[in-house]
């Protein structure tokens, strides 16, 4: 298939007000387009009705399925009925009303949750549903394999041009930083943050700091889901990542550095590791010409920054 071109083309980013939403939707005002996006107030996405009409409406060339319900390890294990109910509302309501309006190219971003926990490393994307799930987000992993199996049931049945991406894990700007709620690099960047204002003599991390994870700037994971609109169109998922990994010990060095807290950490090898390992295999969209190029330290201290500047904590 010929490299679809964006320009001109009206774009409707769902989920435009969160950490990813907010980041495609910078990387887009390159572009000679119309970026759509549609307030909670204005448009729930969870209900089929409202999202049928807007979208006739707006009818929108190209669709970036942005939006989900998200969180940590606590909020998947609080909310589990959430976390798999509303994201396959979401998910069904904008990709079969995308089909019914005639979309020209859909972009469903989904997680590298959807992977099986001891998958083997690096992490191809012919990996999935060949093994069991993490059960600590296996609900948010469920919602997120239905969303890429319904893209691909579409381009099988209907020929439709739905792709879908699997992003590791990601950090930066408009990120959630709830301390509870929230992924690694934000709970982190808080957690030594507050324990520096409090002059804390530790700050506590969950685990032995053993397992390894990649981490990736949100504004790479925009220029790559910018990028493959425009050249990638093919049944299978791809993965987005950095293809690198860090130790969780070596990240909270990181982070404390980056916060100049001046205390020790301690870990708690009573809670969870999770999986030890978990990196994409992103030689995929390498081979297609895209790689990640904000180094760690320089967007963990942005983001930190970022956060500071906003008065998130």
């Amino acid at each position: 298939m010929d490299d679809f071109n964006l320009h001109n083309k009206s774009i409707f980013v769902a989920g435009h007000n969160g950490m990813v939403g907010s980041a495609i939707c910078r990387q887009l005002k390159k572009f000679e387009i119309e970026i759509l996006i549609a307030e909670k107030t204005e448009l729930d996405l969870t209900d089929k009705n409202a999202v049928s009409a807007w979208m006739s409406k707006k009818k929108p060339k190209v669709v970036i399925l942005a939006a989900a319900r998200v969180g940590g390890i606590v909020a998947n294990n609080s909310y589990p009925v959430e976390f798999l109910l509303e994201n396959l509302k979401i998910q069904n309501n904008v990709i079969e009303t995308s089909f019914q309006i005639g979309v020209e190219k859909l972009l469903f971003l989904g997680s590298s949750c959807i992977y099986p926990k001891f998958s083997k490393q690096p992490i191809k994307e012919d990996y999935l549903l060949t093994g069991e799930l993490e059960k600590s987000n296996e609900w948010y992993a469920i919602a997120k394999i239905a969303g890429l199996k319904l893209c691909q049931a579409f381009r099988k049945q209907y020929g439709c041009d739905f792709i879908s991406a699997m992003p590791t894990n990601l950090y930066g700007p408009n990120d959630n930083f709830h301390p509870e709620l929230s992924h690694v690099p934000a709970a982190l960047l808080r957690r030594f943050h507050e324990a520096k204002l409090k002059n804390s003599k530790s700050v506590e991390v969950w685990g032995t700091g053993k397992p390894r994870r990649e981490f990736m700037h949100v504004d790479d994971l925009a220029s790559a889901a910018v990028f493959l609109l425009q050249n990638y169109s093919e049944m299978q998922t791809i993965n987005i990542g950095t293809g690198e990994d860090i130790s969780i010990k070596n990240f909270a060095k990181t982070v404390k550095e980056i916060t100049r807290f001046k205390g020790k950490i301690i870990y708690n090898d009573q809670k969870p590791d999770g999986t030890m390992i978990k990196r994409l295999d992103v030689s995929k969209i390498n081979y297609l010409g895209w790689k990640a190029k904000i180094d760690l330290i320089d967007g963990l201290s942005a983001t930190y920054h970022w956060a500071l500047s906003n008065e998130i904590f």
